[in-house]
């Protein structure tokens, strides 16, 4: 059974909608919205990963996701809450987040001593970049040689976390999309064409492919990516692709769209 993510920015500058849900309420409703749309788990996010964005400390970010997190777990919803920073981790924690989605794959040893004695599952997530940080980072990488770099990412960081603690099957893989792990599209394309490979790692996947940058250069002419608001038909192409590859989660902005598409894939299927 495929879980869907519904994506929830609250942030100023996000790439997808930035400042839309700043304000607690609004983005409690769209939450909200999202659930009645069909989400499994709401993914909360208080700092962009865009290239460009602006840093956010630790103390803005718990002061934009406490209200969010405390009325979706009043709700009895299930919350990820996009963190890289210790102390956001451990503040989320105590307010009962049930997932933790880093996208620096708790590179910072407090980050896993933050969420080690927790029951949340974790959500690692590759990038290449040059330096660690949280943001996504334009580089050029080889689409011929990406799935292998990825493998070796995770078997490495796995074997890293259970060394250190970290009990196995509390992880979730995500090997990043778009600019993440390159402009080329075709590295992307490479990633989700072989996702049984990294299922064959035995833990569960999580694809992010919405909206993203790879898609607006498949969708448009060179040099003239297709604008972020018109990349609905490409997102869920990628999506149902994803999930017929083996993902078990997928984080999505458009849940209604993805869940009727799972839905009619699935009767097509007689499943």
């Amino acid at each position: 059974m495929i879980r869907i993510l519904g994506i929830v920015n609250i942030t100023r500058d996000s790439f997808s909608d930035g400042r839309r849900y700043l304000e607690p309420a609004a983005a409690i409703e769209h939450a909200r919205r999202l659930l009645a749309d069909g989400a499994d788990i709401i993914d909360v996010g208080a700092e962009s990963t865009r290239p460009d964005a602006d840093e956010v400390s630790a103390e803005e970010q718990i002061a934009r996701l406490t209200p969010v997190v405390r009325a979706l777990k009043g709700d009895g919803a299930a919350v990820s809450v996009d963190a890289w920073r210790p102390l956001v981790m451990r503040h989320v924690l105590a307010l009962g987040a049930d997932f933790i989605n880093d996208v620096t794959a708790l590179a910072d040893p407090e980050a896993v001593a933050a969420v080690r004695d927790s029951t949340a599952r974790v959500i690692l997530m590759h990038a290449v970049r040059a330096r660690e940080h949280a943001r996504a980072e334009p580089v050029d990488t080889d689409a011929a040689t990406i799935v292998d770099r990825v493998l070796e990412f995770f078997g490495r960081r796995i074997s890293e976390l259970t060394a250190a603690g970290m009990a196995r099957e509390r992880l979730i893989l995500d090997p990043g999309m778009g600019l993440f792990i390159g402009r080329d599209p075709r590295v992307s394309l490479a990633v989700l064409r072989e996702l049984p490979r990294l299922r064959a790692l035995g833990l569960p996947v999580l694809v992010s492919t919405s909206r993203k940058s790879f898609l607006g250069a498949l969708l448009g002419p060179p040099d003239q990516p297709r604008p972020v608001d018109q990349r609905g038909a490409g997102t869920l192409a990628s999506e149902l692709w994803a999930a017929l590859r083996g993902a078990s989660y997928i984080r999505t902005h458009d849940v209604r769209a993805l869940r009727d598409g799972l839905a009619v894939w699935n009767a097509l299927s007689n499943r």
